[in-house]
């Protein structure tokens, strides 16, 4: 007899299905691998990203980690009628946990919300981190409308922010038994560990060096032309290196080109592994109009690195109190400026601001944490464990 027949049949795994706006990577959909591969092989995942061939996060995840082919389902995005939101609301049968993700996710919020109870739909945790410049500053009235009705029903409503849990509250009417505000958080160890000069490809950081360096997604709601206009008087041997792709790549280098610093700013593209990176640049910038809790800026500060940023979403919480005297005005490239050239004139003054952002990443951001509460949110949800995780 077999040590499968003498224990009996082993329950099946865990199923959750994820419904992304988009799955190429960027801080909500790393956070999802992050956690993917957290919750290890005992866990089997379905993503589907309402951007057709939009799942490039995809090669973030363990090959270990059993993926549900998605192909067959329904489009994320349509006009919601009826018979549209019931075809969603089926496709939802078979998982244990259903995972959403932003706006772009949110008709299958309403088809789990009008028929969940009819085809006895698993439980639904909707995600919401933040908006593109379309909303960056006022809500659209019709969105708060549609959120308000879509998440009624929602087993939870995770943010990683003060800013959106207040604005869940106030503009979405949701109550606090629903609301989670749980913090992003990364491995801060492998961010103290030294990166190699070549670590970026086609670009090497020389003796003498210095880098004004950020990881961001080229589109509009980042606002990089306001960083090539605030770094563009620092001296050489002064660099700005923008790590990331999107469609805002030509704006971005016309206006370097325009203030005659081309030779100066240079786009790489995007870096599958921020640890090995993030430790080159001497000042982490943001220039972003709206953030939440970016996790870029907790990996900047877990590399021991001075962070210059628009007071957005939550980073002026988030960074060393040595640190606030260079998170500005949104919106304001003139003290920008003035920031990166306060640091870049001092090299001890960067060493210590970064050494304090360093110690309160770990103390606060750590991911131990992160993946914790989220295992046990997920669990209570299924009424189920997630198995072994950190």
């Amino acid at each position: 007899m077999s040590v499968e027949d003498k224990t009996g049949p082993q329950p099946a795994r865990p199923r959750i299905l994820h419904l992304h706006s988009s799955f190429n990577p960027g801080g909500k959909e790393l956070r999802c691998v992050q956690l993917i591969n957290a919750f290890g092989p005992g866990v089997e995942h379905r993503i589907i990203s309402a951007m057709a061939g939009a799942m490039e996060a995809m090669a973030r995840i363990d090959p270990a980690i059993p993926i549900l082919p998605g192909d067959d389902f329904p489009a994320l995005q349509g006009r919601p009628t009826p018979a549209r939101l019931l075809r969603l609301a089926r496709a939802m049968a078979g998982h244990d946990l259903v995972l959403t993700y932003n706006f772009g996710a949110m008709d299958a919020v309403l088809a789990h919300t009008l028929f969940g109870a009819l085809l006895n739909l698993p439980p639904l945790i909707h995600h919401e981190d933040g908006f593109n410049q379309d909303e960056a500053v006022t809500r659209k009235p019709l969105r708060n409308w549609y959120r308000r009705i879509a998440l009624a029903r929602a087993e939870g409503l995770v943010v990683c922010s003060t800013q959106l849990q207040a604005i869940a509250r106030a503009e979405w009417g949701q109550p606090d038994a629903r609301l989670h505000r749980i913090p992003n958080g990364i491995p801060t160890p492998a961010f103290a560990l030294p990166c190699a000069p070549d670590a970026i490809p086609g670009l090497t950081k020389g003796p003498g060096d210095l880098w004004v360096g950020t990881m961001a997604g080229l589109r509009v709601v980042k606002d990089l032309p306001r960083m090539v206009r605030a770094f563009a008087d620092l001296p050489a041997p002064w660099r700005l290196v923008i790590v990331g792709e999107g469609p805002e790549r030509a704006t971005i280098l016309a206006e370097a080109a325009r203030l005659g610093i081309a030779d100066r700013v240079h786009l790489p593209g995007f870096a599958s592994n921020p640890a090995a990176v993030m430790g080159l640049f001497d000042i982490f910038a943001l220039s972003s109009q709206s953030e939440q809790f970016p996790i870029s800026v907790v990996e900047a500060m877990a590399a021991g690195l001075p962070v210059v940023s628009p007071d957005v979403g939550d980073v002026l919480a988030m960074v060393a109190g040595d640190n606030t005297p260079f998170i500005t005005p949104v919106g304001n490239e003139i003290e920008m400026a003035g920031a990166l050239q306060t640091l870049a004139a001092s090299p001890d003054l960067r060493a210590a601001v970064g050494a304090a952002n360093r110690a309160r990443a770990t103390a606060d951001y750590d991911e131990g944490a992160m993946i914790a509460t989220y295992a046990a949110l997920y669990g209570r949800a299924m009424g189920r464990a997630l198995g072994a995780f950190p």
